[in-house]
């Protein structure tokens, strides 16, 4: 299985499973996913504590980053 980053349909849809009481490993079988890409999408590291998952990508904008300077 080839790496591919999740989409904005595919995280609202894991977290529509997990409301309706699905494991993360029913979810990633039925998404053929591995079980630990669903768990490291609900990782609280994974998540910014002062908006929405995604938030950014639902109304279009970018998440902030910390600017860096370019050499």
């Amino acid at each position: 299985m080839a790496y591919a980053q999740l989409t904005l349909a595919e995280r609202n849809y894991i977290e529509m499973r997990l409301k309706h009481g699905d494991s993360q490993n029913r979810i990633a079988r039925d998404m053929n996913r591995f079980q630990s890409t669903i768990s490291r999408e609900l990782a609280p590291e994974h998540r910014d504590a002062r908006l929405s998952p995604y938030a950014s990508e639902q109304e279009g904008q970018t998440t902030p980053y910390r600017q860096t300077q370019s050499h």
